[in-house]
């Protein structure tokens, strides 16, 4: 497709059908964007945008996040998964909280904060023209200019992308226009990420180890727990596992150890 009307063409659906109303769509605070930026990453835009809203309610600076205690984090973040994230989210926004941070090589330094990351929150806070690739981002350049090819990389991509940004409009914008128009190319059942390099596919989560790690965090929120009772919530054919996934979460710092069973970290 030709630049122009490929531009054309994400612009006219963006001025339509864009999602101008998610909330991290309304701010520019650097904290808001990465909170937003960490936990879309794995999780879809509908499940995440009532845990976002309820998170800033709870936690609506950084320094506010950075002062609670690591078990109050994880409490709040129940239900999203991926509770590692939490954990790293907490201890960047110690660092944010601080100082100013409005380069990506200082984002970068950020625990937890990888080059897609920093590069996001860079276009949506600072308006930055830099270039990153994401799931949805992926599918429109696959569908438009690889719809042959069998195996595209991230750095084709990153390479269309560079000519596309040029007139393209501000960052912010022009990524949100991009990442609204692949969201709704996968509704519409043509998502091209098995066609990327970088795609992986998502193992069951039934049975999962990363199942039986969000179950025991989910019961660690309520309390305290005994150690057996931690072993037997998944069921007595999965002890091993909740054993071994007890081992994983306290040397990850998100569960610690007592003389009568387990508790969150604080």
């Amino acid at each position: 497709m030709e630049v122009p009307r490929f531009r054309r063409l994400i612009w006219a659906y963006y001025k339509k059908h864009g999602r101008h109303t998610l909330p991290w769509r309304k701010t520019k605070d650097v904290y808001k964007i990465l909170v937003s930026e960490v936990m879309l990453q794995q999780t879809q835009v509908e499940r995440v945008i009532p845990f976002y809203t309820k998170f800033i309610k709870q936690f609506p600076t950084a320094k506010k996040l950075a002062g609670a205690p690591l078990s109050e984090v994880l409490k709040a973040w129940q239900g999203l998964g991926y509770n590692r994230r939490a954990k790293m989210l907490h201890q960047a926004t110690k660092e944010l909280s601080k100082r100013k941070i409005n380069t990506i090589s200082a984002l970068e330094m950020l625990p937890g904060v990888g080059p897609y990351t920093a590069r996001a929150v860079a276009a949506f806070a600072h308006n930055q023209d830099v270039i990153f690739v994401e799931t949805n981002i992926r599918t429109v350049i696959i569908h438009h200019f690889f719809p042959n090819k069998r195996k595209v990389s991230d750095k084709e991509i990153e390479k269309v992308l560079s000519r596309l940004r040029h007139g393209s409009g501000e960052p912010r914008e022009w990524y949100g226009a991009l990442m609204d128009y692949g969201a709704y190319l996968k509704r519409s059942g043509m998502s091209h990420n098995a066609k990327s390099k970088a795609y992986t596919k998502q193992s069951k989560f039934a049975g999962s180890f990363r199942e039986a790690r969000g179950a025991l965090l989910r019961e660690l929120s309520a309390g305290a727990a005994p150690r057996e009772r931690l072993v037997n919530a998944l069921g007595r054919s999965r002890r091993a596992q909740a054993r071994k996934a007890l081992r994983e979460l306290v040397i990850e710092g998100l569960v610690q150890a007592r003389d009568d069973g387990y508790a969150l970290s604080n």
